[in-house]
C-alpha cells in the first residue's frame, strides 16, 4: 500500500496575514497593559516584520525576551485567556488561499501539519480551529503548574526539518510525496525536507533560493474571517481575558520597548 503523505505549513505570513504574536497588542492596549506609544512601536514591528521578514538575529532576541517574559505566569490561566480570545484576534486575518489550500490537502488524503516557531498555547489552538492533524511548535518548560522561563524546545530553522522526519518516521509519512509550505528563509531546511516545497509570500532570500531551485512561488493576499469558512464555536471575550493574553502572545511588543530602552542606556 502507498505511505501516507502531508503538508506541513508554517503559520506566520503562511496561514495568517500577521505575526501570531504582534496580533495580539491591540487587546493588550485595551487591557491597560501597555500604553500608546508602546502601541505605535508594536505597529511599527509589525510592519518591519511584514515587510522586510525577521531574520536569524531578531527572532533570537525575540526567543530570549519571550523566554523571560513569561517566567512565573500561571500555566492554567495563559491557556483559559488564550481560549477566550483567540477567535477574535486570529479569524479575521487567516489567508483564504491558506484555507482553501489546507481543505484541498484533506480531499486528497494528505495530514495536515503546522509547524512554527510560535508557542504551542497559541499554535495549538489556532491549529484546531483549522482542522490541522498535528501541531509541532515552540514549548516552554513547566514547573509546579508555571512558566520557568526556559525553553523545553525550540521549533526553529534546522529544527523544523529535524521535527518533519521525525513525525514521518513516527507516521510513515512518504516526505517525498509530501508538500511544505513558508514565507521565511529560516525554513529553507524544512522546505528541502519533502519533494513538494513552496515558497509563500517569500522574503527576499528565499525568493532568491526558491527561483534557484526552481520551486513555485504563491502569493496569498486574501485575509478571511474564518468563520466565513470554517464553522467555529462562539468566542468568549472578556476585558481581563484581553489583558492577559496580550501579556501572553504581544511579547514582540515588549521586545521593542526592552531593546529601545537598552540602546538608549
Amino acid at each position: 500500500m502507498p505511505r501516507p503523505t502531508a503538508a506541513f505549513f508554517d503559520l506566520d505570513k503562511t496561514i495568517i496575514a500577521k505575526s501570531s504574536t504582534l496580533a495580539f497588542s491591540k487587546p493588550f492596549q485595551a487591557g491597560g497593559l501597555i500604553s500608546r506609544r508602546a502601541m505605535l512601536r508594536s505597529t511599527y514591528a509589525q510592519f518591519v516584520y511584514l515587510v522586510g521578514g525577521a531574520d536569524h538575529d531578531q527572532m533570537e532576541k525575540m526567543r530570549a525576551f519571550m523566554s523571560a517574559l513569561c517566567a512565573g505566569w500561571d500555566v492554567a490561566t495563559v491557556r483559559e485567556i488564550v481560549a477566550d480570545t483567540l477567535h477574535n484576534i486570529v479569524d479575521p486575518i487567516v489567508y483564504d488561499e491558506a484555507v482553501s489550500l489546507i481543505e484541498e490537502h484533506h480531499r486528497a488524503g494528505r495530514d495536515v501539519v503546522i509547524v512554527s516557531t510560535s508557542g504551542s498555547e497559541v499554535v495549538e489552538p489556532i491549529g484546531e480551529m483549522l482542522g490541522a492533524d498535528r501541531v509541532v511548535a515552540t514549548r516552554m518548560e513547566i514547573v509546579d503548574g508555571k512558566y520557568s522561563g526556559d525553553i523545553e524546545y525550540y521549533a526553529y530553522a534546522e529544527e523544523k526539518a529535524r521535527a518533519i522526519e521525525d513525525l514521518a518516521e513516527l507516521v510513515g509519512y512518504d516526505l517525498e510525496g509530501s508538500y511544505a509550505y513558508s514565507d521565511s528563509v529560516t525554513d529553507v531546511h524544512m522546505l528541502r525536507a519533502v519533494g513538494h516545497p513552496h515558497a509563500v509570500n517569500p522574503d527576499r532570500e528565499l525568493r532568491r533560493t526558491a527561483v534557484a531551485e526552481g520551486w513555485p512561488v504563491l502569493v496569498f493576499d486574501k485575509p478571511v474571517a474564518l468563520r466565513s469558512r470554517v464553522p467555529l464555536p462562539p468566542a468568549r471575550t472578556t476585558l481581563a481575558a484581553l489583558a492577559v493574553g496580550g501579556a501572553m502572545a504581544a511579547g514582540g511588543v515588549l521586545w521593542v520597548n526592552a531593546r529601545k530602552r537598552r540602546d538608549g542606556a
